[in-house]
């Protein structure tokens, strides 16, 4: 479910599906809340979704960021021959 991932709001989402905003948030509650939880990096506890989605996230910016520095060091070491 797409509002689930932070790409769309449960309003938007609930209008796409053609059902009620309220339905689908207590449809999104439930869910969480039965959603397994891990120990996270801090020690607190984290919802299991939550923490994949953030740590995809993450990795898609580190994969961006080392891509650019592929690049860099590319371009630098052709300027220094």
């Amino acid at each position: 479910m797409s509002c689930t991932r932070a790409s769309q709001s449960i309003a938007k989402t609930a209008r796409d599906l053609g059902i009620k905003e309220g339905a689908l948030y207590n449809w999104v509650n439930t869910a969480k809340s039965q959603s397994p939880t891990i120990i996270d990096e801090q020690g607190n506890k984290a919802n299991l979704v939550e923490e994949l989605n953030r740590l995809r996230k993450e990795n898609a910016r580190l994969r961006e960021e080392r891509e650019i520095l592929k690049k860099a060091t590319a371009f630098f070491a052709k300027e220094s021959k």
